[in-house]
C-alpha cells in the first residue's frame, strides 16, 4: 500500500470512529399495487414525448399508413414474425436468416412490436417476443419505428415488472439514444437508434 493511499484510509477510519456505522433503513413504500382498469395513455405518450421520442397515435385502420410515412422510400428491417399488414406499401428486408451487422448498418428503419410500455417513465421494453427480434435490430439501425397497443401499456415499473419475465433479454428504451458531454450539450444516436418513433394503437381510434 502506498502512503499516501493509507494516509487516505487512515483518516477515513478516524472519522468513522471504532463504532460500527449505523444502518441505513431504505424505503420500500413505492407504489406496488397492481393495474387494474385501463392504464393512462394519455401519460405515457406525454412521457415519451419529453424523451424526444415522435409519438403517433392511430386507430388500426391508420397503422399501416402511419409506417408507411415514416419510412417513407427506405428500407425497413423486420422481424420475421412481424404482422405483415404492418407494413404494406413498405421495403422491407427480413430478419431471417439473421443479417450481419454491416447489413443492418445499411438500412434505414427497423420496424417492431414491443412487450410494455411504462407511463411514469415514458419506457419501452422489449423482451424479443413476438414482432421484436432480436437485441441488434434495434440497436444499429438509425431509426426506429415502434408499435404499442393501448393494452399493453401500465402506469408505473413495478406493475411492468409484475408482467414481465426476468429470464427474458429485457430492453429498455427511453426515448432516442443519447449522451450529453461535461457541458452539457446532447448528442444522439451514440449507441442506438438517432431517432425513436412510438405508433401507439388503440382498439378502436387514435383517442379511445
Amino acid at each position: 500500500m502506498t502512503d499516501a493511499r493509507a494516509a487516505v484510509l487512515g483518516r477515513i477510519r478516524a472519522a468513522l470512529g471504532p463504532a460500527a456505522p449505523a444502518a441505513v433503513t431504505v424505503p420500500r413504500d413505492y407504489d406496488r399495487r397492481p393495474l387494474t382498469g385501463a392504464a393512462d395513455v394519455d401519460q405515457f405518450a406525454e412521457t415519451v414525448a419529453d424523451y424526444r421520442a415522435r409519438v403517433h397515435r392511430v386507430g388500426p385502420d391508420g397503422l399501416a399508413a402511419t409506417i408507411a410515412a415514416l419510412i417513407g422510400t427506405g428500407t425497413a428491417v423486420i422481424p420475421a414474425d412481424l404482422p405483415p399488414d404492418w407494413v404494406t406499401g413498405v421495403r422491407t428486408v427480413v430478419d431471417k436468416p439473421a443479417l450481419g451487422v454491416d447489413v443492418l448498418d445499411g438500412l434505414d428503419a427497423v420496424v417492431t412490436g414491443c412487450a410494455i410500455g411504462i407511463g411514469a417513465t415514458g419506457t419501452i421494453v422489449l423482451d424479443a417476443g413476438v414482432a421484436q427480434g432480436r437485441r441488434a435490430l434495434t440497436l444499429i439501425p438509425d431509426h426506429h419505428v415502434c408499435v404499442i397497443r393501448t393494452d399493453q401499456i401500465v402506469d408505473t415499473v413495478p406493475q411492468a415488472f409484475a408482467v414481465l419475465d426476468p429470464t427474458r433479454p429485457l430492453t429498455f428504451i427511453s426515448g432516442p439514444s443519447a449522451t450529453s458531454d461535461i457541458e452539457l450539450q446532447r448528442v444522439e444516436g451514440v449507441h442506438g437508434p438517432r431517432t425513436l418513433d412510438v405508433v401507439i394503437v388503440s382498439k378502436n381510434g387514435p383517442h379511445d
